[in-house]
């Protein structure tokens, strides 16, 4: 989910390659001359931008916490006034990251407890604001849904958009504009069930 333009530097190139690694194989299963080798330099050469597996890792998993939610809040900002608008656009930015980021969520999943306890927490952190941001915004859309099950339903729609890891290689699936247009009306009408559940 990034909008750079320009080429990626080294260090952005060792992650991207790092994430694809891990995903497929484990941390345990990648070493530092494989991932190294995925960018064209030596394993040795990757202790000039990392000091290991385990800092990438981390910089990894803290780096899309934080970069969801400054892209979240900015959607916010941008779409401010306009209810529908806000939860439209968290739902598009998220839906982004599912389909271009898709190692980062399995990475997520496996291996989010390797992470040092510091680490752990600010991810934490940075998913509980994260949340938040889509709490508040279902509920201005839906003003007479309680707190619970908004949450509830923001949730729901986190696991639905983050299992496009589990849909299958990205070449089996359809196209990327077909893709996100299903992702996003699944996800409102998962929105829309909250609130008939609630009878609004």
């Amino acid at each position: 989910m990034t909008t750079r333009t320009d080429a990626p530097t080294r260090r952005e190139q060792i992650l991207r390659e790092a994430a694809r690694l891990f995903a497929e194989r484990g941390f345990h299963g990648v070493g530092v001359d494989e991932i190294g080798a995925a960018v064209g330099i030596s394993g040795p050469g990757l202790y000039r931008h990392f000091a290991g597996k385990d800092a990438m890792l981390a910089e990894l998993l803290v780096g899309i916490s934080e970069r969801l939610l400054t892209g979240g809040r900015r959607r916010v900002a941008e779409a401010a006034g306009d209810p529908e608008a806000v939860l439209d656009s968290l739902v598009e930015g998220h839906i982004d990251f599912a389909l271009d980021d898709r190692p980062l969520i399995t990475l997520h999943d496996r291996e989010l407890d390797r992470l040092r306890d510091s680490d752990r927490k600010l991810v934490r952190q940075l998913q509980r604001q994260y949340v938040e941001l889509w709490v508040a915004a279902l509920r201005e859309v839906r003003p007479g849904l309680p707190e619970p099950s908004a949450r509830a339903a923001v949730h729901a729609v986190f696991g639905l958009l983050n299992s496009t890891p589990h849909l299958g290689r990205p070449g089996a699936l359809p196209g990327r504009t077909a893709m996100a247009a299903l992702l996003h009306r699944m996800a409102r009408g998962a929105f829309a069930a909250a609130a008939e559940g609630q009878g609004e």
